[in-house]
């Protein structure tokens, strides 16, 4: 098992090596080389879903940046000074009301790759949620930053 995560995650470097940045709304791709030790990416799937879960540490965030086949990117983050956060549970439903995805603990960065439609996305974070509805045409990437106002 050790040796399949070594090949994902030297795979995963060798697409990303090779990749134009992506610009994120709330980061900016730098062109300064990413440490492998400090990315632990992991493709995974629910339900037939694709996603991508991580981008704690800067090696982190800037690899998940550069990842191409998703086409929800989420951010989470929370205070004045839009600190991310990894501790986030995840729910997206389509119209219907059926899950499509549900998550436990992830972020701060989520890729999600979901079938043209609509769909509402849930995240919940100390116990507030945060809901929005996104509309996945059939091409181009959605981003939706969702935001906690802790009070300290």
């Amino acid at each position: 098992m050790k040796s399949f995560y070594l090949s994902v995650v030297t795979g995963v470097f060798a697409a990303l090596l090779s990749l134009s940045p992506l610009g994120v709304q709330s980061a900016t791709v730098s062109s300064e080389p990413i440490d492998p030790a400090g990315v632990h990416l992991e493709p995974q799937q629910q339900n037939g879903i694709a996603y991508l879960s991580g981008g704690i540490g800067l090696d982190e965030s800037r690899a998940i940046q550069q990842v191409k086949g998703y086409n929800l990117h989420m951010t989470f983050s929370t205070g004045p000074e839009n600190k991310y956060v990894p501790d986030v549970d995840l729910a997206i439903q389509n119209m219907q009301g059926q899950s499509v995805l549900s998550l436990n603990q992830v972020g701060p960065i989520v890729y999600v790759q979901l079938p043209a439609g609509k769909y509402q996305v849930a995240a919940t974070r100390n116990g507030q949620t945060q809901r929005s509805t996104v509309d996945m045409k059939m091409a181009g990437i959605r981003d939706l930053n969702l935001h906690w106002n802790d009070s300290y």
